[in-house]
């Protein structure tokens, strides 16, 4: 018989995170940080050994600065820093005429505080696993399923019960957060529908081993991932890339309806996009259905959904695993400044609000465009047909790689915590060392040769570049009524902190601007109502 464990009059956390992959992780450690009690709840005991999730962007790297685990992610990649973690598209087959670098993020590096960097999920995984054992007011439940969750005017209540035991156990939490994966419970349990675009593919996952092609790829040194453009694919990719160097490889390509392990020739099949045969040991063979999903909203009262569980597309671009972890990041600080008291619902609205319209825009100004334009290019050039119009065209290709890396860039102008609210928060922006409202904060070297972000707190700060004292006051004085955590760093607007071309720059516990001001002073009413509007609450 089943062993329940009821607590029903005291919380057993503030907040109980379903699902402990990396968003759920990377959640767990920013409350945790915070000094916010959570319990997380996974039903794997180990990480899943599925090489998923690899590509992690300069901003990626930024939140595991500060979650004090980035040393420890790098220490952990399984492809050496000297050889590289560049990427390629090739026409045809890997190893023909026509090919050139593919998302190349090191264009955008002097946009951030930290350099990219490339390691199989599982990998990242374990990393956050040991960070989150780190910290006190974490605790995890691996091994465990979430049966039901349930909300009422106080607070949530999730039953989960051990996989491979008879323990159950009843959690009360003010908060619930599904990271729990494309198939959520907490999504299903909440009531929160999905708008879902189906393309009508099947794609397979192959995990397999190789020295050979390893070989046949020197030709390409400093590149682990690879693009395969066919005709027949009609915008859909081969997708190759390594899991380590030399040996392990994944491979994610379109199947035929009804291809399953045993009626597939994944051999030839793999030989046909390389360009030549070589020696495969098979380690994995799965398949999933090529769509995208985004829920119609992010909260539902007490619960929250992040990553997968909120949106999932064709891993295309490394995009996916990034925009779970910056929702982490995103719903993390604003829930510790609601539970902490000095943030309101507007904020917690905020998190829908910002980060939901920046996946329809990854979607559609990113992905599903970069499928449209991969089939309007494959039907109209052929080098057999037009040899010289064939190569005018992959070498624009070429150079609108380079404007892709730098367009991408998740903004939150439209948002409703940020001060203007102009514009719509999306993921098509520009990279720029401006300060403007809305977008990352690039870093400086300020006078004196520290790092802005050497200067962040982990509450607001507030960076006061040659300004007024009395301005400096009055943002202190109104952060100590509001009962906000208010860091201020002054300096003065020389060397590279000119180039936030202001006096005032508000930066939000994430690393985003939440006001940015040229003006010469700011007055007592002023402050309060940046401060006011920037937490939630008015």
């Amino acid at each position: 018989m089943n062993k329940i464990e009821t607590r029903a009059a005291s919380p057993d956390a503030a907040v109980i995170v379903v699902g402990g992959g990396p968003v759920g992780m990377g959640l767990a450690i920013e409350l945790g940080q915070r000094g916010i009690r959570c319990i997380v709840v996974e039903r794997y005991a180990q990480p899943q050994p599925i090489p998923k999730g690899q590509n992690l962007t300069q901003r990626t790297l930024e939140h595991f600065h500060f979650w004090g685990a980035e040393q420890q992610l790098r220490a952990a990649r399984t492809i050496p820093p000297e050889y590289g973690i560049g990427g390629l598209t090739a026409y045809g087959t890997l190893l023909g005429p026509y090919s050139y670098d593919w998302l190349q993020r090191d264009l955008v590096r002097p946009y951030y505080y930290t350099a990219n960097e490339r390691l199989p999920q599982y990998a990242t995984e374990a990393v956050l696993r040991a960070r989150a054992a780190e910290l006190p007011s974490v605790e995890t439940l691996y091994g465990w399923d979430a049966e039901s969750v349930q909300q009422d005017d106080a607070g949530v209540t999730v039953t989960v019960r051990e996989r491979k035991g008879e323990g159950r156990r009843v959690l009360r939490a003010a908060y619930a957060v599904g990271c729990d994966g494309a198939r959520s419970t907490v999504r299903e349990q909440a009531a929160i529908p999905q708008t879902r675009t189906d393309h009508d593919r099947v794609m397979v996952l192959l995990v397999f081993r190789s020295r050979q092609l390893h070989e046949l790829l020197q030709r390409y040194p400093g590149k682990s991932y690879y693009n395969v453009l066919q005709p027949q694919l009609q915008g859909y990719w081969k997708f190759l890339g390594r899991v380590d160097l030399g040996n392990t490889w994944f491979f994610h390509a379109p199947v035929p309806a009804g291809t399953t392990a045993d009626n597939f020739d994944f051999k030839a099949f793999l030989h046909e996009a390389v360009g030549a045969e070589f020696e495969v040991e098979f380690e994995h063979i799965g398949f999933w259905d090529l769509r995208f999903a985004i829920a119609d909203r992010y909260r539902a009262g007490r619960l929250f959904i992040a990553g997968d569980a909120a949106h999932s597309h064709p891993p295309y671009g490394g995009y996916g695993v990034n925009s779970g972890l910056e929702d982490a990041r995103n719903l993390g600080w604003k829930l510790a400044a609601t539970l902490q008291g000095w943030g309101g619902e507007a904020l917690l609205d905020s998190y829908d609000a910002e980060r939901r319209p920046v996946f329809v825009s990854t979607i559609d100004d990113f992905i599903a465009r970069s499928i449209a334009e991969d089939r309007a290019f494959l039907e109209s050039h052929d080098p057999a047909r037009d040899r010289a119009g064939f190569e005018a065209a992959w070498q624009a290709r070429a150079e609108g790689a380079v404007g892709e890396v730098h367009a991408f860039e998740p903004n939150y102008e439209g948002s409703p915590v940020v001060s203007p609210g102009k514009g719509a928060c999306s993921a098509k922006g520009s990279h720029r060392f401006e300060a403007r409202a809305g977008h990352h904060l690039a870093p400086a070297v300020l006078a004196g040769g520290a790092n802005v972000y050497e200067a962040l707190g982990s509450g607001f700060t507030l960076l006061a570049l040659g300004a007024d004292e009395s301005g400096v006051q009055a943002f202190v004085e109104a952060a100590a009524r509001l009962e906000m955590p208010l860091t201020v760093v002054q300096a003065p607007a020389q060397d590279e902190a000119q180039r936030y071309a202001a006096r005032w720059v508000l930066v939000r516990p994430d690393q985003f601007v939440a006001w940015a001001s040229d003006d010469a002073g700011v007055t007592p009413e002023a402050a309060r109502r940046v401060l006011s509007l920037a937490r939630g609450r008015h």
